[in-house]
């Protein structure tokens, strides 16, 4: 993808990303991505990934990590369609902000989309990726992205990994 000629790209976040100056407007997620990504990305309780600019700084970034949800939760269309374990498992999609000065540009549909590529071709089992949307806006955006309210959990939703892999493989 472009940037006004230059080539964009998503990689793991390193130490020498300048995470310093990353505002999306979200006090959570601004912080977390200052003081705490790095950390969770060392003891693996995280994979943060970063989209940089050709000028190298950071227009946003995605975390993602192994979860689970319980069979109970998922729609019983589904239910009925998977074993009887009590928890299935899942990736989660646990953060994504885009800079403030960067928003609008289809930034974060980019790193979505590559959050679900990378899941996708995982080796590892995952059910669906999982998100919990912060607020309405961003069960909006999930939901044009064509993931699913969990039935008793509105602002978690989900999308089945059947459905990611036929996004990427049809093409």
């Amino acid at each position: 993808m472009a940037d006004d000629g230059a080539l964009l790209r998503v990689e793991a976040l390193a130490a020498h990303h300048d995470r310093s100056g990353f505002d999306c407007g979200v006090a959570p997620l601004d912080r977390y991505f200052r003081t705490q990504a790095g950390q969770d990305a060392r003891k693996n309780m995280a994979a943060p990934f970063v989209l940089v600019l050709s000028d190298d700084t950071i227009a946003g970034y995605y975390t993602l990590s192994a979860t689970s949800v319980r069979l109970a939760e998922l729609p019983d269309a589904l239910v009925r369609k998977l074993p009887r374990y009590p928890l299935v498992p899942a990736t989660l999609l646990g953060r994504l902000a885009v800079d403030r000065r960067q928003q609008g540009k289809g930034y974060g549909r980019l790193l979505l989309a590559d959050a679900l590529y990378r899941a996708a071709r995982s080796e590892i089992a995952s059910f669906a990726v999982i998100v919990d949307a912060k607020d309405d806006n961003a069960r909006r955006f999930y939901e044009r992205e064509s993931f699913l309210s969990l039935p008793d959990h509105p602002m978690k939703l989900f999308r089945p990994m059947a459905d990611i892999r036929r996004l990427f493989d049809e093409g």
